[in-house]
């Protein structure tokens, strides 16, 4: 998810993972619904695709059996661990058929993200709109949206197994986005984080390791309320390694140098959008950029897959003492106030850069930053939104050969 004001031509679109030190408050995103309704990003279930992708992966199911059960909750309590439980149960459906385990439940490939996304968002908003019989404040039905996300992206579930003799490694994923511009798209992020979940990988150097990884949503409002930093500040100490990943540019991948703390305003799945410093705790020590800690002159030089791998530096910064924005093709300049990084203003700029101010400021000497994937294409033939499939060869190609190529950068960068 790459958005900046004055490259965005030659950008294209991409995302991002990150910090914690508990957000002051909301950032002045624009509200996308009114109470008790759907949201935006729930109300796009009614289309064809979505329902399509969700016939043919097996997980038509899911929403219609969780409105079910919802209905014999009795209490709040009930309703907490039957949240607990099918937000759990709905992240491990989607890991095991994305890694071979279980019937593949339709004709739709394995590899896909897609199923997840769509299938979490029927759950969201069963839970939005259900009316139970005993009384259930807003503030308590909060609270089990978001034990809902979290069960449900993988973020209550990051186990490294006891003892020592390999590496720690965390990844994280993005949703896809975009979706009024296609709503088949599909995020290799996402992608990557279900192959790779609780997987055994040798390190470049020979080591074992182990490979646990969350997904995060493309809200605006979700990061202000700190959801990256709940999610990684019990992890991170406990790693040796991670990376935020998103998708970016096309026909490339970008190990990011340099973030910055800035948001651009570009809409996000809810359509709403935040214009302005990115909003962490203590604002008065918020550094306007991070920087990576990934070996990215061994990224770069290995050989990981058939996408070139660059070290991406470019910034958009003001310079100290002035007032209109540059680019900067290799990095900030002292002083300069953010107002993109390498990974542009959006949601994958600003996960990477809580992320690693997030290992900033609890002292973690790890290495850790984003990298950005191709933007996964349709094939020939296949990209008017409007006439096209939810899925053909190619696509499923692309897909396949970005992971695997994940998968080898991650081995590189965990030595």
């Amino acid at each position: 998810m790459v958005r900046r004001r004055i490259r965005v031509a030659r950008l294209g679109c991409a995302l991002a993972a990150s910090t914690f030190c508990t957000v002051l408050g909301p950032a002045p995103a624009q509200a996308a619904t009114a109470p008790r309704q759907a949201t935006v990003e729930e109300q796009r279930l009614d289309e064809a695709v979505p329902k399509e992708i969700l016939a043919r992966s097996g997980f038509a199911d899911v929403a219609p059996q969780f409105t079910h059960k919802l209905a014999a909750a009795r209490s709040y309590g009930a309703a907490e661990r039957l949240v607990e439980r099918e937000g759990t149960r709905l992240w491990k459906r989607a890991v095991d058929r994305v890694q071979g385990r279980g019937p593949a439940g339709g004709d739709l490939s394995r590899d896909d993200d897609r199923p997840l996304y769509w299938a979490r968002l029927g759950l969201t908003r069963e839970l939005r709109l259900w009316e139970p019989g005993f009384d259930l404040s807003e503030t308590d039905r909060s609270k089990l949206m978001d034990r809902l996300e979290q069960t449900s992206r993988g973020q209550s579930t990051v186990d490294y197994p006891e003892g020592k003799g390999f590496k720690k490694i965390l990844l994280t994923g993005f949703d896809p986005f975009t979706l009024d511009r296609d709503i088949r798209i599909s995020n290799p992020s996402g992608a990557t984080a279900l192959a790779l979940d609780g997987t055994w990988i040798r390190t470049a150097d020979g080591q074992l390791a182990r490979i646990e990884t969350v997904t995060f949503p493309v809200r605006w409002q979700d990061f202000a309320d700190g959801v990256v930093e709940k999610a990684l500040t019990p992890v991170l100490p406990k790693v040796d390694a991670f990376t935020t990943v998103s998708q970016g540019r096309v026909g490339r991948i970008d190990v990011e140098r340099f973030n910055g703390a800035w948001r651009g305003g570009f809409p996000d799945n809810d359509n709403a959008s935040s214009t302005g410093q990115v909003p962490v705790s203590d604002p008065a020590t918020q550094p306007q950029w991070t920087t990576t800690s990934l070996p990215y002159k061994d990224i770069v030089a290995a050989n990981t897959g058939r996408y070139p791998v660059y070290d991406h530096t470019d910034v958009t910064e003001i310079p100290a003492g002035a007032t209109d924005p540059v680019d900067r093709p290799d990095g900030p300049t002292p002083g300069s106030a953010a107002r993109a990084g390498g990974g542009g203003d959006y949601l994958s700029n600003e996960i990477a850069y809580r992320a690693t101010l997030l290992r900033d400021r609890l002292g973690l000497g790890i290495p850790g930053g984003h990298v950005h994937t191709p933007v996964l294409q349709f094939g020939p033939g296949n990209t008017d939104p409007a006439t096209g499939t939810v899925t053909d060869p190619r696509f499923v190609r692309n897909r396949l050969d970005i992971v695997a190529q994940m998968k080898a950068i991650v081995r590189v960068a965990a030595q």
